[in-house]
């Protein structure tokens, strides 16, 4: 939300961190919102050793192969949990696309340009926030990209 805030970049923050909420689904649910508005950050790593970020809806999968042939690798793999916070410096569940310790190539779910907003972690379990693409392009780069199934 800092780094939103410091780009002037417009969102809603959304808290629910007072549920048992774990998965996706239910934090939508919790929010009242449309899951398929609701997206998850997930962070791969490819055979080159390179790493990509992809933000999917929370009810869907991201496609390995279509994410591999969106950001033009042979293949691409999930990371494990434990890697996750030297690589990005967050925690599984509150991972946010925004703010990572590096930017990595990014590619949203091309579902995401339906909606006048989306909505995903900022950065710590228990808050989202729902902005706009075009909000988002002025904190990072993405693609949008027919990465779910």
């Amino acid at each position: 939300m800092r780094l939103l805030e410091q780009k002037k970049a417009a969102y809603i923050p959304h808290y629910y961190g007072d549920t048992d909420a774990l998965s996706g689904a239910e934090v939508a649910a919790v929010l009242g919102q449309d899951p398929a508005r609701v997206f998850k950050t997930l962070v791969t790593a490819a055979g080159s050793g390179e790493h990509y970020v992809f933000l999917v809806p929370v009810e869907k999968e991201l496609d390995l192969k279509k994410a591999a042939k969106a950001v033009g690798e042979k293949s691409i793999a999930m990371i494990k949990t434990k890697e996750l916070l030297p690589l990005t410096g967050y925690i599984h569940g509150g991972c946010s696309p925004i703010g990572m310790k590096k930017p990595f190539p990014t590619v949203i779910d091309a579902s995401a340009a339906t909606f006048d907003a989306i909505l995903f972690s900022a950065g710590k379990i228990g808050y989202q926030v729902e902005t706009s693409l075009a909000e988002v392009k002025k904190v990072m780069d993405f693609e949008l990209g027919d990465i779910s199934i």
